[in-house]
């Protein structure tokens, strides 16, 4: 960069000096309504978290009440506006009950971060049955398109919206052990890849994240395990397992104002674990 350029620069910052710091306003959520499922645990649980305290109305689900209403009272103990309810994203009618929480106790929808999976097999791919495969993409990818299609009609009536898949970095990188989610993990990044231009035109973001190992009950198989930790930090740039609050921060960034210029892209906050190249 020549020093004529940086002068230029140098001028602008300081006859405008709102453009040349950080908007905390564009960072804010409030008065946006968020629905984030599987969320009062692990992922999900610190993905609300973040939102809510970035001024969101979250509503938080679970296929259990006593997660529910465990969760809810976390939450709004951090001063965090909260509604509650439970949903098997499996399940049309939970999945329209969601919907229809969100509309009557909030007033619209705004976010929607679609976190819920379920694995139920772990061993060799050729071993695995048609009812783990139908059931690990009835959740995993299935739910996630068909709540979208639920929710598109209201964040077009509150002009845009962002939706957000949780992914994993087993998409680029399978794991052993783990082929059809992994499976079910990668249709994500292209379920991002073909929404986000086809509602870009209603001014609805969609991207997704892809985490790596993170500290959580689902993957505590992982993370308990000395020997596979002691293996997993040989492919990780960051030598510790990811937290939760670390997933939470990207997908409240996401959503925020902050990345209004991104779409259809996979963030992948993995500790430098894996390649997408």
């Amino acid at each position: 960069m020549t020093q004529v350029m940086l002068r230029s620069i140098f001028r602008c910052l300081r006859s405008n000096p709102v453009a040349g710091q950080r908007n905390m306003s564009q960072s804010s959520l409030t008065g946006k309504v968020a629905i984030v499922t599987a969320s009062t645990d692990g992922i999900g649980l610190a993905a609300a978290q973040a939102l809510g305290s970035r001024g969101a109305h979250v509503v938080v689900s679970s296929r259990r009440q006593a997660n529910v209403d465990k969760a809810v009272a976390l939450l709004r103990s951090q001063d965090i506006q909260v509604t509650g309810t439970t949903c098997n994203v499996g399940k049309g009618e939970d999945r329209e009950k969601l919907i229809q929480t969100a509309l009557d106790r909030c007033g619209g929808i705004d976010i929607l971060v679609s976190n819920a999976a379920v694995n139920p097999f772990f061993g060799n791919t050729l071993d695995s049955t048609e009812e783990v495969w139908d059931k690990i993409l009835s959740v995993n990818v299935k739910s996630a398109f068909l709540l979208t299609k639920l929710v598109v009609p209201h964040m077009e009536k509150r002009g845009g919206g962002n939706i957000i898949f949780v992914s994993s970095v087993g998409a680029y990188q399978p794991m052993q052990g783990l082929g059809p989610y992994c499976v079910s993990k990668t249709a994500l990044l292209g379920l991002t890849k073909v929404l986000a231009p086809e509602l870009a035109q209603s001014n609805i973001r969609v991207n997704c994240v892809a985490p790596g190992v993170i500290k959580t009950r689902f993957s505590a198989a992982l993370w308990e395990n000395e020997a596979i930790v002691d293996e997993l930090k040989k492919q990780l740039s960051i030598k510790r397992i990811g937290q939760v609050e670390e997933i939470g921060s990207v997908v409240a960034f996401l959503c925020s104002e902050e990345a209004s210029y991104i779409t259809g892209e996979t963030i992948t906050a993995s500790g430098g674990m894996g390649c997408r190249l």
